[in-house]
């Protein structure tokens, strides 16, 4: 079996249903963490119909999850959002005004505050998360450095707000499950000392039932797609992607 399918998406979900496991929005977690919790993140940084399709396997299968959208047109699109919240998953906004700014904080935040409110005028935004933007020499999160996002009724932001000595992180940069060495900006220190390079390893690993407790998943839905065309051009782009990337980790 291909990974990054559809149907490699669905067997993971199967696993960790299987495991016993229940599934909470980023804003729902920081509410009442359960005992053991999967959070779903989805980062939409392209081809938003396949956001949507992830969305309506997680209400089919009776789960939650939470999608972040960036303001491009690869990513904004008010009825995509409006169904994807209809379903009871959380909207938040994929941030990246400091790119937009070209490294301007006060030109980022009045950015932010606009953004922020075209989304709210979609669906309820009450989280956030950077975008990497690795071609970018500037950190999105830096914005913070000078503001506070708690002034605008935000309650958590992943890389500032989630305690990663308790909650496993596994994130499919670079298109693979491994990918901290050619991701610029979207890592986070590993402290359960658990690496896994397909989602056929992170599947028979919970299933053996060495999962931790708390884990947040980073999906980008435009990796995964049954489409054997699409499914070829993603992979080849992503290594090519990958190579540059590791040059900018390496020169910076």
């Amino acid at each position: 079996m291909r990974d990054f399918t559809i149907e490699a998406y669905k067997n993971l979900l199967v696993s960790l249903k299987d495991a016993g496991y229940s599934f909470a929005t980023y804003s729902q977690y920081i509410a009442h963490a359960p005992e053991r919790v999967i959070m779903l993140r989805h980062d939409v940084d392209d081809r938003k119909l396949h956001s949507l399709e992830f969305a309506r396997i997680q209400r089919d299968m009776g789960i939650v999850g939470t999608y972040y959208f960036r303001m491009v047109p690869e990513s904004f699109d008010e009825a995509v959002i409006k169904e994807i919240s209809a379903m009871g998953h959380e909207i938040g906004y994929h941030y990246e005004d400091m790119d937009f700014a070209g490294g301007n904080p006060e030109e980022a935040i009045k950015l932010f505050e606009k953004h922020l409110e075209k989304l709210r005028a979609v669906a309820p935004v009450s989280t956030i998360c950077m975008h990497g933007s690795p071609k970018s020499k500037y950190d999105n999160k830096d914005v913070w450095k000078h503001y506070d996002y708690r002034k605008y009724n935000i309650i958590g932001e992943p890389y500032f707000d989630i305690d990663f000595r308790k909650v496993f992180y596994l994130t499919d940069t670079g298109r693979r499950w491994d990918g901290h060495k050619v991701s610029v900006r979207d890592k986070v220190e590993n402290f359960f000392g658990l690496s896994f390079h397909s989602t056929f390893d992170v599947i028979n690993f919970i299933r053996n039932n060495k999962f931790p407790n708390h884990v947040m998943f980073n999906f980008h839905p435009q990796r995964w797609t049954d489409n054997y065309g699409l499914w070829i051009r993603e992979k080849w782009i992503q290594n090519i992607k990958n190579l540059f990337k590791f040059l900018i980790i390496k020169l910076r």
